[in-house]
């Protein structure tokens, strides 16, 4: 009996802004911003935010955005429920504090993966440390769903210091390397153990650590002109989505993507990728099996029933998730680029 190979490409769309996501992820931002250098106050110079809609800036005018912030760029306190926010910070370092009292500082490819639960409200400051040279910063933010009956869990954090994610690089027969982290979910070489040495535990109410839920978040780098084949997902359920983000020309599965592209495979299918020979290329891989709930969203509020919108909107009004103990909005936590998280019981830990 001959078995019909299905084309493991379900379908290719562009990228826009934010991209877009397939259950159980709701939303995923990619943010790459060139910031100057920075004043005293680690902020942007007064000079530089004429013609910018301040409070409300997206532009990209000059390279960068300052998003709601002022003149600090980054999300001043804004509240959480419901889902869960899992942020990358690929370079830069990003400035965290919320209403349960809780502080962070961390970039250069830590993560911070917080569940909002039942609510949170918290800031996401991008001081500009260094006054003499640019502060690039470039992050991913993946919204996370949470099945109905963890949405109203106590909210939680945890980081992922870059020191502990989980990498391996494969190499292929021309010697060419591609090199993967892992932020959810065991992958790894075809021919080895996949998962030597992680994956890392996530929080745990996330539908992460649900059994079966055969979820993945990982980051591709792939040389000039290597080929890696990217393993088959385990679930039976299990949907992926990759995005091509960076680099000239790449195949998937033997297509030809030329632009950057959000391209759903089928989870159940290995798939070759080619890189072409002119630069670096990268893409982010998301994959799980669908919560497959209903979902009622309003702004910063993910439910299941419009009914429990409104009551987040009234409990919010209420009750601010537990007030903000900060001295104003945006926070940021001093001059000194040292990484570090402290928790809301005062526990405070550092990367190794």
């Amino acid at each position: 009996m001959s078995t019909v190979l299905q084309n493991p490409i379900v379908q290719i769309k562009p990228l826009g802004f934010p991209w877009e996501t397939i259950d159980p992820f709701l939303f995923c931002a990619y943010h790459d911003d060139a910031y100057p250098r920075g004043n005293g106050d680690m902020a942007v110079d007064d000079a530089l935010l004429a013609g910018r809609n301040l409070g409300s800036d997206f532009s990209r005018k000059d390279g960068w955005s300052m998003y709601h912030g002022n003149p600090v760029p980054g999300f001043p306190g804004h509240p959480h429920r419901g889902f869960e926010t899992v942020t990358i910070v690929r370079k830069g370092l990003i400035d965290h504090s919320d209403s349960l009292g809780a502080a962070a500082r961390f970039g250069g490819g830590d993560v911070q993966w917080l569940t909002a639960g039942k609510g949170i409200v918290h800031s996401e400051m991008f001081p500009l440390l260094d006054a003499s040279a640019p502060n690039p910063l470039e992050l991913f933010q993946i919204w996370l769903n949470l099945p109905a009956r963890n949405k109203m869990v106590a909210p939680h954090f945890t980081m992922f210091w870059a020191e502990d994610v989980p990498r391996f690089t494969a190499t292929d027969e021309a010697g060419r390397n591609t090199e993967v982290a892992s932020i959810a979910g065991r992958i790894g070489p075809v021919d080895g153990a996949p998962g030597e040495g992680g994956p890392l535990a996530p929080p745990p109410d996330s539908w992460a650590a649900q059994p079966g839920s055969d979820l993945a978040i990982w980051t591709i780098r792939m040389a000039p002109g290597a080929r890696w084949t990217l393993p088959a997902a385990t679930g039976k359920d299990t949907r992926r989505t990759l995005y091509f983000f960076r680099g000239a020309s790449v195949e998937v599965a033997g297509q030809a993507v030329n632009r950057p592209a959000m391209i759903e495979l089928r989870a159940s299918e290995e798939v070759e990728l080619a890189n072409g020979d002119a630069s670096v290329a990268e893409f982010l891989v998301l994959q799980g099996r669908p919560i497959a709930e209903p979902v009622a969203q309003y702004g910063p509020f993910v439910m299941n029933t419009q009914t429990e919108i409104a009551q987040a909107m009234q409990d919010y009004r209420r009750t601010q998730f537990g007030g903000w103990p900060w001295p104003d909005e945006a926070p940021v936590h001093g001059r000194d680029p040292a990484r570090f998280a402290r928790h809301p019981d005062g526990r405070e830990e550092r990367p190794a």
